[in-house]
């Protein structure tokens, strides 16, 4: 505020008074030069003044001695001439307001509630402090630094900077070691400013809330290193071998694993899957631990299913091994084995010359693939005897030989080639063995002449023959393996060379002259064959050769063409018939009858020597193609036996008479159809069947629907080329409903020729599922969620079904709304999804003390639907209950009251203050327990000293509000001047507490005033709002009090009341004196019917408050004494148990009393006298105390100008003062 200050000019203190003031008002005015010999009356200078507060109206008012030259108007603030003024007495006017640090910094845009990223890089700025403070100079400069962190560990992460109030983060965070959450106290300071009390700094705190986001920084990690697993060779396909498992290390994130196989090796890559949700490796195909090994490393990879921080999916890998576990499941095998390979084989050769003793090498190796296999080797065959097997015991893999026993045996001319059998057998299962043959080729020596089969070959040839032609292929044998192919041929004597020949090596005879050999001539021919080997040795056969006779005559059929009937099924005979003109009895003559091979003569037989024609089965109408209407054509041949034979043709015609021998075929043995439901009528599907009978007679067909259908399918008959078919479709009258049962049909469909033949055919009948059924919401019960929650969790979620198979359902939300103090209303706290999860908005704040709960209403759409209405019925209201935590700690109630101590009443158990206060939150966090924390007592130099506890607090209860009562707990010293600084804590059930100081002040019974009224106490009582006292004698005992405890002594009262006008009005109410009385009074008193001792407290601040109506009012707490009071009793003394506020039930705890607390005391547009003096003070005079200015305590706004007669006399006695009041 501006105190005025004389500095050789003259002065005056601009004073500016509101009500329900929350801001001072800031005085622009500062300098006015006026002329002397300004006219009263005139417009001299206006104040100007603002306030932050748009809705606060300001009064203005001027004080000091000089302030009788001016008059100002209370609303506008503009200032007129009230008397002359004299340059030569008053040279200048100056205003001179000097400021005073009496503002707190004030947060701007607080609270500052950031969330981080667990990723955010050091010396970030999460946020700005921002704070202001009105007054100027250093006491307007503010600063800021970091009072708390919680927890405790994370203060060195956080850095605020001390002038701009940047907060940076100092050290990295991290979500899965380090703190998730914290709570930053953050103090804004002034750097400090004169006050009225001297110099003081002031400060204000709030609270930074910062929340740690997880983000996908880490890879995932494989649990229960290492994998290690075993799995039989042949185990079934899906076999689980081991479950590896990964988890996302990013707590906060828990992202999802996908797992598969990075790696399973280059030669058998297919062997094992593993699943991507469960991380369980299975067998994929069979293992052969022959082929594969005895063990298998995978390499199975971990991928996480969302991008991490760097753009991409996160991986690990680990190694698995699996060792393969051998069954006997292999035969032993033998092997034929090259230079760079083995192939099995069960066939080996060999070669040996004859008399050969020793070991024979025969290329062999036996193999058991199966893990410490023995096998045992033996030999078996007809030649066994001559060989044995080395070794006859081998391990997993050997060479097998054979060893000559009896070389005698070995004779190439007994037995050019030996054959034995290897047996190889499994000594673990006897059952499993495998055999190879072993041939043995004998080497000869040459030591044998050329041999003929026969030693006489008689032999034939056409006369006429051509030259070359072969007469007969002779050939020699020769043991001796060297002649093989050597041997030489000739015939002799050499005479008969002019006829026939001989090939030198091949020992083919020839024609050498076809003119020669003539039957006719010569039919008989005789000669040698010499056959030569290699050595010179020789072998002879005869030969005979014979002149035959040629064909040169072609059969003739008896007919040109035969044509038959005969029907299907029946027997048929016809006699073909030829005859030939070669030589009779002779194979010229011969004749051989066949049938020309065509589509049906695979049907037909015939005699070939006799032509006998016959059908071999019954002949089938419905084999011959349709358009041959049953006639088979057949071409049949005759052929003589000659050389070269000669043949003729001729045509038969065989027509096969049709019969009804065939029943209905149906296309398929089965059909399948699907139908939508719903469609009346509907085409189902078509059925075919055929009838092979080709007369149409026969062939017709009929279907019907035999069982299965319920009434529900009709079948109509059509014909097309191929047969008969049938429409199957929906009876019209029918409506096929997918959800009913059944929605599949067989049905037994039934084609009938016309004699009756039958078939029959299962037909399926699927219905299939239109899409026509309204979602239907499912009951969701009330779900809860913490206020001020974080969760990004799914919260609720709503549940719809569809009967309908095929459906998409989304979810629309259609309201959220908050109950908020019992009423809905629109709010966006909570979200949902397309498929009805419900979340909590993360840029909402759930508050329970704003609202206790959400009802979310949803809708449902079938996007697939096809017929009818697509969404539900009717919505779905999803209840939340917001669940309150205590996130409020308790709040003072504030209060204009003035506390205040008659040092006569300074008893142990007096109550000397009360504070109210009240918490936001629920239940026990809402139950408030108050303690005196803390006592100081400030004496009249201002010096403050910290003193006992010497009062406590009681809890009560009062109309939902929690009230401390301050009672002192021991005698207090009654000569301490001053007043009492009392810290009062108030703490709810969950910990939280609030403190506030009380300042009681001490007033010295010296200062105590009386007032005789003739009224009795009830009159006085029933009169009190006007201070009407009757006759009657009532004392009523006051002390006028400022706020800041200084007392009006009883000769500045007086001069107040005494005022003429105002006495007399006094005095119309009974009033018969003023004075201060001693103690002896007091006792005459108590023989009256009662006593009043009232307090008059006048709070007193820089400015002076006023209502709306620009009107004060002079407020009184008053406490009835006890006139039967004895005079040792000093407990019921005239004492000041606490507020004019307080209630009629527990107003006064002393006396506890029900009476008004208002006695009325109203003025307007005035003040109080401002001078006083000081309680504190006995000596110090009525004008030390006169630069303050008096304040009146607030009440109703009531049209009241004087009404009450002491209001007006301290009005009009501080208008005697020069206080200007606005």
């Amino acid at each position: 505020m501006g105190w005025a200050r004389v500095a050789g000019l003259l002065l005056l203190t601009a004073v500016i008074s509101l009500t329900n003031a929350n801001t001072t008002p800031v005085i622009s005015t500062t300098f006015v030069e006026l002329r002397e010999d300004i006219p009263e009356g005139t417009y001299a200078f206006t104040i100007n003044a603002t306030d932050r507060d748009p809705k606060d109206k300001l009064a203005y008012a001027l004080s000091g001695i000089n302030s009788r030259f001016f008059t100002v108007n209370p609303s506008s603030g503009e200032v007129s001439i009230r008397s002359s003024m004299d340059r030569e007495a008053v040279k200048e006017l100056n205003v001179i307001l000097l400021d005073a640090n009496d503002n707190y910094p004030i947060f701007r845009n607080a609270p500052y509630n950031v969330d981080v990223a667990e990723n955010t890089t050091m010396d970030t700025i999460l946020f700005t402090v921002s704070a202001t403070d009105d007054d100027i100079g250093l006491a307007g400069s503010v600063k800021y630094k970091i009072d708390e962190v919680i927890p405790r560990q994370g203060r060195p992460l956080f850095t605020l900077d001390y002038h701009t109030g940047q907060f940076k983060l100092n050290q990295s965070l991290n979500y899965n070691s380090l703190s998730t959450f914290y709570r930053i106290k953050i103090n804004a300071s002034d750097e400090g400013g004169p006050s009225w009390g001297g110099p003081v700094t002031l400060s204000s705190v709030t609270y930074a809330l910062i929340t740690v986001d997880d983000v996908a920084d880490l890879d995932p990690r494989f649990l229960l290193l290492p994998y290690i697993a075993s799995v039989e060779e042949g185990s079934p396909v899906g076999t689980t071998v081991l479950t590896v498992t990964a988890l996302d290390p990013d707590t906060g994130v828990h992202d999802v694993i996908i797992y598969s196989i990075e790696s399973a090796g280059s030669i058998h890559p297919n062997l094992f899957h593993i699943s991507e949700t469960t991380g369980a490796i299975s067998v994929k195909s069979v293992i052969d631990r022959e082929t594969v090994g005895g063990s298998v490393i995978l390499t199975v990879k971990a991928t996480e299913t969302q991008l991490n921080i760097h753009g991409e999916k996160a991986v690990a890998t680990a190694d698995v091994q699996i060792s393969i576990i051998d069954v006997n499941d292999n035969t032993p095998l033998f092997y034929s084995c090259g230079p760079s390979e083995c192939i099995a084989a069960s066939q080996f050769r060999a070669e040996i010359s004859e008399d050969l003793a020793g070991t024979l090498q025969i290329n062999m190796t036996v193999e058991d693939p199966d893990q410490d296999a023995q096998i045992q080797l033996k030999v078996a065959g007809v030649d066994m005897g001559a060989f044995r097997v080395i070794p006859s015991i081998a391990a997993s893999r050997s060479e097998v030989q054979l060893m000559i026993l009896d070389p005698q045996l070995i004779d190439f001319e007994r037995k050019e080639e030996m054959v034995v059998q290897v047996i190889a057998i499994d000594l673990k299962n006897d059952t499993m063995r495998s055999t190879a043959t072993v041939t043995i080729k004998i080497l000869d020596i040459n030591d044998n002449s050329p041999t003929f089969p026969s030693g006489t070959y008689t032999l034939k040839v056409a006369e006429h023959s051509a030259n070359g032609t072969q007469v007969a292929n002779i050939t020699a044998n020769d043991l001796d393996m060297m002649d093989q192919d050597q041997l030489t041929y000739r015939l002799l004597p050499e005479s008969i060379g002019e006829y026939f020949g001989v090939m030198l090596h091949e020992g083919i005879v020839f024609v050498a002259n076809s003119r020669l050999i003539d039957r006719e001539v010569t039919s008989l021919y005789s000669a040698t064959l010499q056959a030569k080997d290699t050595h010179n040795n020789t072998g002879t056969t005869i030969l005979k050769i014979r002149l035959t006779d040629i064909n040169d005559q072609p059969p003739v059929f008896n007919k040109e063409s035969y044509t038959v009937s005969v029907q299907e099924g029946k027997q048929l005979e016809l006699q073909i018939g030829a005859t030939d003109a070669d030589e009779p009895e002779t194979e010229n003559s011969k004749i051989v009858f066949a049938i020309v091979p065509s589509p049906y003569s695979m049907n037909l037989t015939i005699d070939p020597n006799t032509g006998l024609l016959k059908n071999s089965h019954g002949l089938d109408r419905e084999a011959i193609d349709p358009e041959m209407q049953g006639r088979i054509e057949l071409t049949v041949t005759a052929t003589d036996q000659g050389e070269p034979a000669l043949m003729s043709l001729v045509r038969v015609i065989i027509h096969v008479e049709d019969t009804n021998d065939n029943q209905p075929i149906f296309s398929r043995a089965s059909y399948n159809f699907s139908v939508k439901e719903g469609a009346k009528g509907a085409f189902v599907g078509s059925v075919q069947a055929v009838d092979l009978d080709q007369d149409i007679n026969f062939n017709r067909i009929s279907f019907s629907i035999l069982n299965g259908s319920f009434g529900n399918f009709i079948i109509r008959t059509f014909k097309y080329d191929a047969g008969y078919g049938a429409n199957i479709t929906v009876d019209p009258d029918i409506v096929l409903d997918y959800e009913q049962l059944p929605n599949r049909f067989t049905l037994w469909v039934e084609a009938e020729d016309l004699s009756q033949s039958k078939a029959g055919a299962a037909v399926n009948i699927e219905v299939l599922d239109v899409n026509d059924e309204r979602p239907v919401f499912q009951p969701s019960g009330p779900m809860h969620v913490q206020e001020n929650s974080t969760v990004t969790g799914v919260s609720g979620q709503f549940l719809a079904l569809d009967k309908d198979g095929n459906h998409s359902l989304v979810y629309h939300l259609e309201s959220c709304e908050c109950r908020c103090n019992g009423t809905l209303k629109s709010c966006n706290w909570m979200l949902m999804d397309n498929e009805g999860a419900v979340t909590v908005n993360p840029e909402a704040t759930l508050d329970y003390e704003e609202c206790d709960q959400v009802l979310v209403t949803a809708q449902v759409v079938d996007e697939f639907t096809e017929k009818g209405e697509n969404d539900s019925s009717s919505s779905a209201v999803m209840v939340v209950n917001i669940v309150d935590i205590n996130d409020n700690a308790p709040e003072f109630l504030h209060s204009d009251a003035v506390f205040v101590l008659v040092s006569e009443t300074a008893s142990m158990g007096t109550s000397v203050a009360g504070v109210t206060a009240t918490d936001h939150d629920t239940g026990i966090n809402k139950v408030i327990q108050f303690q005196v924390t803390e006592v100081k007592f400030q004496d009249t130099n201002s010096q403050i000293s910290p003193t006992r506890t010497i009062f406590e607090a009681v809890t009560t209860q009062q109309r939902g509000l929690y009230v401390g009562i301050i009672q002192s707990i021991e005698e207090l010293n009654s000569n301490q001047k001053g007043k009492y600084l009392v810290t009062v804590t108030a703490t709810d059930g969950g910990g939280l507490s609030t403190t506030s100081e009380l300042e009681i002040f001490i007033v010295d019974k010296s200062f105590k005033i009386q007032l005789r009224f003739e009224s009795p106490l009830a009159e006085v009582t029933k009169n009190q709002r006007s201070i009407t006292l009757a006759p009657g004698d009532t004392l009523m005992d006051l002390y006028f009090v400022y706020h800041n405890g200084t007392a009006i002594p009883s000769d500045a009262v007086e001069r107040m009341l005494s005022e003429p006008e105002y006495y007399l009005t006094l005095r119309q109410y009974g009033l018969t004196y003023i004075v201060n009385p001693p103690d002896t009074v007091r006792y005459v008193l108590l023989g009256l019917v009662g006593g009043l001792i009232i307090v008059l407290t006048v709070l007193t601040t820089s400015l002076v408050c006023t209502r709306r109506s620009y009107r004060t009012k002079l407020k009184a707490a008053k406490a009835m004494k006890s006139t039967k009071m004895e005079a040792t009793d000093n407990h019921g003394g005239p004492v000041v148990p606490g507020t004019n506020k307080y209630t009629m039930e527990g107003a006064n705890p002393v006396l506890n009393l029900k009476i008004d607390t208002d006695l009325g005391f109203d003025e307007e547009n005035s003040t109080v006298d401002r001078d006083s003096v000081n309680s504190f003070d006995d000596g110090m005079s009525l004008h030390s105390e006169m630069d303050r200015t008096m304040m009146v305590i607030q009440e109703e706004d009531e049209e009241s100008i004087h009404i009450e007669p002491l209001g007006a006399a301290l009005a009009q006695r501080a208008n005697k003062q020069n206080t200007v009041v606005l």
